[in-house]
């Protein structure tokens, strides 16, 4: 098969299309005949400093396809069935073997591309949002990176459980303006203000009660910063791609929390199981939107890849074998 590989970590660059060896098919496993690989921002930074797993190593969590191949002991899925699907590693190519209990029936006539964005990005807001974040109707919301894959859902998830104000961060005022009809009620460009006095002006100096971050780094304390009191952040990434240094006094005063979520740690559940499954029923009906800003070849992986890093995208680059 061909897959997108590199050898050593680095930049867009390090990614190579090439011939390697068909996957096999664990006992509880399938294979599937790729359809659409939706690029998550873990991809990126694997490539750019994760472990290598394999050799040549192939990168990716998620993906979408067709079942070809079952292993014996598998049961909830057949040959034939579209699905979506995660895993540690594996997307980039035009096969993928996952284990049967990481597959996702796709509902009759529902965009595969889209399909394959919901797992990981949506199941990963909806965590942030409502199992760690635990928001509750008519509170104040902040998306950091409000355009990524996560961001996105994050935004369209508050605003169908009733959020009072829904706040974002990006990079262009272009960027936020394209938010606002998923629920956005005002967009704060990070280049530009103050993210912070930003936040404090637009809740009455109150500060948000759920902040939604991506990024880390230096952002994560101005995410502390603009909580208000008992308020909650859920940190979920490190996009930003700088340490993680925070002062934790700044929390004390106001009785704030800070949560770090991984979705992987979870996904196995049968509570994130049936979650990722409603949400691609959701959006299937049209009642959540899966935006897909561009779509390259597989063999242009380091091109898609290059195009996510320059953070014009807003939700998710698609590769397509």
């Amino acid at each position: 098969m061909k897959a997108a590989v590199y050898y050593e970590n680095g930049g867009p660059e390090v990614l190579k299309y090439e011939e390697i060896p068909d996957p096999a098919c664990h006992p509880k496993g399938v294979i599937i005949r790729v359809e659409a690989i939706a690029i998550e921002g873990g991809d990126t930074l694997n490539r750019w400093r994760g472990p290598l797993m394999t050799n040549p190593h192939v990168v990716g969590y998620q993906a979408a396809g067709e079942i070809i191949e079952i292993g014996e002991q598998v049961t909830n899925v057949k040959v034939g069935q579209k699905v979506a699907t995660v895993n540690n590693w594996g997307s980039h190519a035009e096969l993928r073997s996952v284990p049967a209990r990481n597959c996702w029936p796709v509902p009759d006539g529902f965009d595969l591309r889209k399909a394959a964005a919901i797992p990981v990005t949506f199941g990963t807001a909806h965590d942030c949002l409502f199992e760690f974040g635990r928001m509750k109707k008519g509170e104040t919301v902040l998306v950091q990176a409000g355009a990524s894959g996560v961001g996105v859902a994050a935004i369209q998830l508050a605003k169908r459980a009733g959020a009072g104000l829904i706040l974002a961060t990006a990079s262009s005022d272009e960027r936020l303006e394209k938010l606002k009809r998923l629920g956005l009620d005002h967009g704060i460009n990070y280049t530009r203000d103050d993210v912070v006095k930003e936040v404090k002006r637009l809740t009455d100096n109150k500060g948000v009660d759920v902040v939604v971050d991506s990024v880390g780094g230096s952002t994560l304390q101005g995410s502390i910063n603009s909580l208000a009191y008992r308020g909650r952040v859920s940190m979920v990434g490190a996009a930003g791609r700088e340490p993680m240094v925070v002062d934790v006094g700044t929390m004390m005063g106001g009785n704030r929390a800070l949560s770090g979520v991984f979705l992987g740690a979870e996904i196995g559940t049968d509570r994130v199981h049936n979650n990722i499954q409603q949400l691609i029923e959701d959006a299937a009906r049209g009642e959540l939107e899966v935006i897909i800003d561009k779509e390259f070849p597989l063999s242009d992986a380091a091109g898609a890849h290059a195009y996510i890093e320059s953070r014009q995208a807003v939700g998710r680059v698609v590769l397509v074998p």
